[in-house]
């Protein structure tokens, strides 16, 4: 509060300071009043008022002026407080220094604000089986962290943070219906129990998208007995469960794997999947929120380094959106290739005598 107190202070001792502040925008003050001062203060600049070409001392007009065109758009401003911030700037030429400060606030609000949006589009999403909201949102995001690097002077470039950040407390994570866990069952089901559904999701669906662990290490099985290439039905699963440890460790009990095979319903393998990996973009979102959150709400962390770190956690959100795109893709048609009938050159050979007769 008191750098923007002393920035504005500074611009209504010496409008000069203000062609220093190019790249200070009014919305990165926090108090509404601080920005409609600081809107008017450029207004008057830009209309040339008559008090930046006067001689001598500067005329009191340019104070009166600027709380007159900013009284047009809030409240509460009066003459008494524009001296109020002239007494809290300590040096006019320290105004690009007090302006970084206001910027560096801004930049934490800003973040900060816009996780919120993303967690809220991601929570919503989750309970209306979407996720364009969250996409749309994640956009934003990052869209914003790209102009506030620019305005910051640094490049936007993804670097993990030196520790983990813990997930902001204040936003909780999203709740898991039982509809997903059931989504993830018959998903499970088909896999195990239909020849080849594997082939239809094995592409693009990663065992870190079941939010239950558990289904997540079966379907881990599921997919090493199809790159081995060995068959796949509940007998195998349980043997490949059992070589990886998760009888013994107590992760997954044979009855338990029993009970999923045998919640078979009739479905697409993809369909099931797709749902499956609604559920996880959704999370994912969730997550880089909460976690990009928290870097917001570390005030040692500086802006450049918040940006940057904001980035990189928007990297699994990208990454799940990656083959979301490629679950939602038809496959390229097929081109057939055409026979020659008897007796004519192949098309091959007729289109290549055709180039280098070209002229």
């Amino acid at each position: 509060m008191s750098a923007e107190q002393a920035v504005l202070g500074a611009a209504l001792l010496d409008p000069e300071q203000l062609t220093h502040l190019e790249w200070l925008a009014a919305d990165h003050f926090y108090r509404p009043v601080h920005q409609a001062l600081f809107d008017a203060l450029r207004k008057l600049r830009n209309d040339g008022h008559p008090a930046l070409s006067a001689d001598g001392p500067l005329p009191l007009s340019w104070v009166t002026d600027a709380v007159e065109e900013a009284g047009q758009h809030v409240r509460g401003l009066t003459a008494a407080y524009a001296h109020t911030l002239i007494q809290a700037c300590p040096r006019t030429e320290h105004a690009p220094v007090y302006g970084r400060m206001v910027l560096e606030g801004a930049i934490h609000r800003t973040v900060a604000q816009h996780t919120i949006r993303l967690h809220q589009a991601a929570r919503a999403d989750a309970v209306q089986g979407e996720v364009e909201g969250a996409l749309r949102t994640a956009d934003v995001l990052t869209g914003v962290l790209t102009d506030l690097a620019r305005r910051w002077g640094t490049d936007p470039r993804p670097v993990p943070p030196t520790a983990g950040p813990s997930a902001a407390t204040d936003i909780p994570p999203p709740a898991q219906s039982g509809q997903v866990a059931e989504d993830e069952r018959f998903l499970l089901a088909v896999l195990a129990e239909q020849p080849g559904a594997m082939d239809e999701v094995v592409a693009w669906l990663r065992p870190g998208d079941f939010a239950d662990p558990t289904h997540g290490q079966l379907y881990r099985c599921l997919g090493a007995l199809h790159h081995r290439g060995e068959p796949i039905d509940r007998i195998t699963l349980l043997w490949e469960a059992q070589r990886r440890g998760l009888l013994a460790n107590g992760t997954v009990s044979s009855e338990q794997l029993t009970a999923v095979c045998e919640g078979m319903v009739p479905g697409s393998a993809d369909w099931f999947g797709q749902r499956v990996m609604r559920s996880s973009l959704t999370r994912t979102a969730a997550a880089s929120a909460r976690a990009i959150r928290a870097l917001a709400q570390d005030e040692v962390l500086g802006p450049g380094r918040l940006i940057n770190h904001a980035l990189h956690e928007l990297g699994p959100l990208d990454e799940v959106r990656a083959r979301w795109a490629t679950a939602n893709s038809s496959p390229a048609p097929k081109a057939t290739a055409s026979t020659p009938s008897a007796g004519e050159p192949p098309p091959a050979r007729v289109k290549a005598a055709r180039a280098r007769s070209t002229p």
